[in-house]
């Protein structure tokens, strides 16, 4: 099959260079001329495990190409996939689906011959009643359909999401536009990853659902640590003892300084302002939204609180930046407000992440940046671990404990022993612990 991927950031790369290598010849269209030329010399313009590699050795087959030619690139396709961004918009929150609708009138101009363009992008419901309104505004004569195809993939995990997926959802009505996304799934069909095929309004609710219910879990599990530390619990005991349960599940449990990235605050967001032009208030997601908007300064005042509840002057060594391990991407990430919070109250902040320097200067300033975790740690006052990245796993504590002038460990990620770490002499601090 023939595709053509509009975007090619995150979602757009990582897919288009996937489908690439089951096969399918995959064009990849992107106005930035920069980024374009960089991928065609094989330079990856964000930071996914794998991604690299595979874009390579398909750019090298032949089956994958870059421009920034729309009309060329969507010309021959049989699928055109619209992967651009729909960030929330300013005073609203609302996404905006300008680039979503610039792109369906450019691909109206440019398609030949029968074409199904897919909403690949994350959009509110309607969204494809109204790319389809404007195609045939724009191309009356246009033989076309539009379809819904969320994505869902984990940043740090993405080529794995989408080679071996929990299930693959598709929404339209149209016969043969369904086919065509059936042919482009075979590969993955032949590996028993379920097609849920939908209308596409069900299809466009289905990623804001599934997003808003993750996030859900992560709310309602770090308030449970709260609780767990006024009452003497281990959050680490009540997430195990409830995730065994089938019901629930272990995932999304692990207690920690909140959500951040590029779907899950820009999605609850979105879906809340859907709610409220629909006159169907979600006001779970409301309290989710909530929690984990209050919850990133309460780290940083937890960390001030661990050092006796004055930082002025001090030095607090953070290490990881990143909303996760395995990616460069600051959006939303709680280090963000934890830094704030502490040179609000005075601290100097050294810092130090293994690949989310480069966009952490785009948000975080004032603070020194380290190359590595224990120049982060040299001298400071305390430790606080923000992101659990694989290197910081099994930081030699006897090392550390020389090297802090005050013995603090604030684990934000829970990803040392108590126990281990007091018996060092450590004042450690935990969430939910």
């Amino acid at each position: 099959m023939r595709v053509t991927m509009i975007g090619s950031g995150y979602v757009g790369l990582v897919s288009g260079a996937c489908f690439a290598d089951f096969g399918h010849d995959v064009t990849c269209v992107d106005k930035d001329q920069t980024k374009i030329d960089a991928l065609k010399q094989g330079k990856i313009p964000i930071y996914e495990p794998g991604l690299e590699a595979l874009v390579e050795n398909n750019a090298r087959a032949g089956r994958l190409t870059f421009t920034t030619d729309l009309k060329a690139g969507v010309a021959d396709a049989d699928a055109v996939f619209i992967a651009v961004g729909t960030p929330s918009r300013r005073g609203d929150g609302h996404a905006d689906l300008s680039y979503v609708y610039a792109a369906a009138e450019e691909i109206a101009k440019s398609i030949d011959g029968f074409t199904v363009i897919v909403n690949k992008s994350t959009v509110p419901v309607g969204t494809g009643d109204e790319v389809a309104r404007i195609i045939k505004e724009a191309s009356p004569d246009a033989e076309f359909a539009v379809v819904s195809n969320p994505e869902f993939l984990r940043e740090g995990a993405a080529i794995d999401d989408f080679k071996r997926p929990d299930r693959i959802v598709i929404g339209g009505d149209d016969a043969r536009g369904m086919e065509v996304m059936r042919e482009i799934y075979r590969p993955l069909y032949l590996n028993k990853s379920p097609i849920v095929e939908m209308s596409r309004r069900s299809a466009e609710l289905t990623k804001y659902a599934g997003n808003a219910f993750l996030a859900t879990k992560i709310s309602f599990i770090n308030e449970i640590a709260d609780l767990c530390e006024k009452v003497g619990g281990d959050v680490q005991d009540v997430a195990r003892g409830i995730g065994l349960d089938n019901r629930i599940g272990p995932k999304f449990l692990n207690a920690g300084p909140g959500y951040g990235g590029s779907c899950f605050p820009k999605d609850t967001l979105a879906l809340l302002k859907t709610s409220q032009d629909y006159g169907a208030p979600q006001r779970i997601v409301e309290a989710v939204v909530s929690v984990n908007d209050n919850r990133k300064r309460a780290m940083g005042r937890k960390i001030i609180q661990a050092m006796d509840g004055d930082v002025r002057g001090k030095t607090v060594a953070l290490l990881g930046l990143t909303f996760k391990p395995n990616t460069d991407d600051m959006r939303d990430s709680p280090a963000i407000a934890i830094v704030q919070t502490l040179q609000d109250a005075g601290a100097n902040v050294k810092v130090y992440d293994p690949q989310g320097e480069e966009q952490a200067r785009l948000v975080i300033q004032n603070v020194e940046y380290c190359t590595s975790p224990y120049q982060a740690i040299e001298g400071a006052d305390a430790l606080s671990i923000v992101t659990e990245w694989d290197e910081f796993r099994a930081l030699d504590l006897r090392r550390v404990l020389t090297m802090l002038k005050e013995p603090v460990l604030v684990d934000l990620r829970n990803i040392y022993d108590r126990a281990q770490a007091e018996g060092l002499g450590y004042k450690y601090v935990g969430i939910g612990r």
